[in-house]
């Protein structure tokens, strides 16, 4: 899909539009989330057969008899609810890569143990889907609309015939939001929030949290700009409505700020510039997409892109702009970016 044909998409084919943008990492002890909880989790443990039900944050609730035993899921909810030892039938979205490993959006999962039902944009079989005898499915949002990651506009009608579904919200609020709506749902389909890994993975994050905040109070002046790069295009995110960006700016670290006009073809999330204007801004240390539908650091042979003082110095690291909403897997969000400001150099 072409940017320009992007421009007159919705957000989500803004986002399928080349893993183009900067969406978004990780726990407040320093607050401020934005928007409102979006509902809450209630009854339901593994080995019960007692009613369920879930609000999600479309403000749905979703009631059946009992604990959801046939789970379909985008893929990185998929990885979450791993983590808490949820285990999921079927996914849909980026979860094996072309050499047939997983994709970095599977988290720990083995991919061989799950029905893919559609492993890039536009791709959902919903003949698979429906043999999977579907419970739920459960999807991210990245918008106010309710739209259902990954689930294709064309057969959302079709697919909702099937199952009901829950979404969570990853638009406009800081990460530690949806980390603890997943966490809801995790327990309300029968996690052991109270197992040994899962709390340690909670506690890391914390300390994660308050090294960052630490790391940014010591070096005001590094600046930091958050990227994806494609072929033809640069995209240099804003800091506003990633979930990650956001809580890392409120945690103090300093980011470079494309303008709302310069946003305004990205649908607010991004700013886009040719290879020739990569360094439009100043930056001490850049946070590329490391999602596979995007160019990696190794594979960026543009002049101009080596010619910029942060990856002149090595100041360039890893971003998961569709973070696994785990609190185990945003640890090492936290952690690289923390390391790299304590060992950032002023070369802007």
């Amino acid at each position: 899909m072409s940017l320009a044909r992007a421009t007159h998409l919705t957000r989500r084919g803004l986002l399928a539009a080349g893993g183009a943008l900067g969406l978004g990492a990780a726990l407040a002890a320093c607050g401020d989330d934005k928007g409102k909880d979006g509902g809450s989790g209630t009854e339901g443990k593994a080995g019960t057969s007692g009613p369920w039900s879930f609000k999600d944050d479309r403000g749905t609730t979703v009631k059946l008899d009992k604990v959801p035993a046939n789970i379909v899921a985008f893929t990185g909810v998929g990885a979450a609810l791993y983590d808490y030892g949820i285990q999921v039938k079927g996914v849909f979205g980026p979860t094996k890569t072309t050499a047939g490993k997983a994709d970095v959006q599977a988290g720990d999962m083995d991919i061989s143990k799950v029905t893919v039902l559609g492993n890039a944009w536009g791709q959902f079989s919903i003949e698979k889907y429906a043999s999977l005898a579907p419970d739920v499915l459960i999807s991210t949002m990245f918008d106010n609309a309710g739209t259902l990651w990954y689930v294709p506009e064309e057969s959302k009608k079709k697919i909702a015939q099937l199952a009901p579904s829950v979404g969570i919200s990853v638009y406009d609020r800081q990460l530690t939001q949806p980390l603890q709506r997943m966490w809801d749902l995790a327990e309300s389909l029968g996690a052991d929030m109270k197992a040994a890994k899962v709390t340690d993975a909670r506690k890391r994050f914390e300390d994660a949290a308050a090294r960052l905040r630490a790391a940014a109070k010591a070096k005001p002046d590094i600046k930091v700009m958050a990227g994806s790069a494609s072929d033809q295009l640069f995209y240099v995110s804003g800091t506003n409505l990633s979930v990650d960006l956001e809580y890392f700016k409120a945690l103090g670290v300093n980011f470079v700020e494309p303008p709302e006009s310069a946003k305004k073809q990205g649908g607010g999330w991004f700013e886009s510039l040719s290879w020739e204007n990569v360094d439009k801004y100043k930056a001490d240390i850049i946070m590329l997409d490391d999602r596979t539908s995007a160019i990696q650091p190794a594979d960026i042979t543009k002049a101009t892109w080596k010619k910029l003082p942060a990856v002149k110095a090595g100041q360039v690291i890893a971003r998961s702009p569709e973070p696994i909403l785990s609190y185990d897997k945003c640890v090492p969000l936290l952690t690289n970016l923390a390391e790299a400001l304590e060992k950032a150099k002023k070369v802007s």
